[in-house]
């Protein structure tokens, strides 16, 4: 049967290329398809509230606080909930981390029919909201480990360095509603069509420029940032670096979708507020990183690789460049 098309194009559905991509090993049974099939029916959900929500009463916080101390708003509620119960009846599902959560959400006993964990964002930019500026979803997934000591369970099985997910993506809603993903074998990107529902295949393995004179960073806390970081940044701006541009949208995921298209570097340095840093190593850091890896670029807290970091809690925060690996390793030349 010749594929459906649209304008001469074959339509190839997320759901269509990650099947072709399991025809590769024989032992794949389908199980992530159907759990990624859960991510993109929430993410679809969450994009109609998204795209209504100066016309639903959606705006706003809620008046309480997350874990994290931050005002939790009406949407970050409304997506973290249409994440854990899109996942939640998927049975391969075991385990569910989320920003907005203090403790692993269990969906299913360890074993077959929940050997899963979906580590996730579920509305990255929330503060923006209000103002119409592009935000997004992030997840991370990994396997469960069968070798935790029962006492530990379940914190200990979520918290594994970066290297271990198998999967990771992020869905940006913006001017279009666009989907990343990974799973080890190349960065894919698909477009959400409204016209009947699913995410196409618009990109297949995206590579993110070896270098780009493009850097993004909150320069208002430049002040407080360690010296090394202060020492990038005054050179970013001489005539010798070539005429860097900065670009800070102030929303992670649409910095970093950026970044992967057209190159350059995302910064989130130390300060003297935050001095461990301020981005979630689990379900923000790691996922991005490992797309970019994948996608040809690095990542780092300007010690060590992001994906090498074994995290001592679920909600760790963590320094953060990412980008162009020219442009990461070259913002590290000028760390102590």
């Amino acid at each position: 049967m010749e594929p459906a098309t649209t304008s001469g194009k074959p339509i190839i559905t997320v759901g269509q290329h990650i099947q072709e991509a399991q025809r590769a090993y024989p032992t794949a049974t389908g199980d992530f398809s159907w759990m990624l099939g859960g991510i993109t029916l929430a993410t679809k959900i969450i994009e109609s509230n998204v795209r209504n929500a100066g016309i639903r009463d959606v705006l706003g916080g809620t008046g309480t606080s997350n874990v994290q101390g931050e005002l939790v708003q009406k949407l970050d509620q409304i997506a973290n909930d249409t994440i854990v119960r899109c996942l939640g009846y998927r049975e391969n599902v075991g385990l569910m981390v989320s920003e907005e959560d203090d403790e692993p959400i269990v969906a299913k006993d360890v074993g077959e029919k929940g050997k899963y964990i979906v580590l996730f964002d579920p509305l990255d930019g929330s503060s923006n909201i209000d103002v119409n500026v592009s935000i997004g979803t992030i997840f991370s997934i990994m396997q469960r480990r069968s070798d935790t000591p029962k006492t530990d369970k379940p914190l200990a099985e979520c918290l594994q360095p970066g290297m271990n997910q198998v999967a990771a993506g992020y869905v940006v809603y913006g001017s279009s509603t666009v989907m990343a993903y990974t799973t080890g074998n190349g960065v894919h990107m698909f477009t959400l069509d409204p016209s009947f529902g699913a995410f196409v295949l618009t990109r297949e393995n995206v590579k993110m420029p070896v270098a780009g004179k493009m850097y993004s960073v909150n320069e208002a806390y430049r002040g407080t940032f360690p010296q090394g970081y202060q020492r990038y940044l005054e050179w970013a701006k001489t005539k010798d670096a070539g005429n860097y541009s900065l670009r800070y949208i102030g929303s992670l995921v649409a910095d970093f979708h950026r970044t992967l298209l057209r190159g350059g570097v995302f910064l989130y340095p130390p300060t003297a507020k935050a001095p461990n840093g301020k981005l979630r190593l689990l379900y923000e850091a790691n996922p991005l990183a490992f797309l970019a890896e994948q996608a040809g670029g690095a990542a780092s807290d300007g010690k060590q690789s992001i994906l090498k970091k074994t995290p001592d809690s679920l909600h760790q925060r963590t320094p953060l460049i990412l980008g162009s690996i020219e442009e990461v390793e070259r913002v590290l030349s000028f760390l102590d």
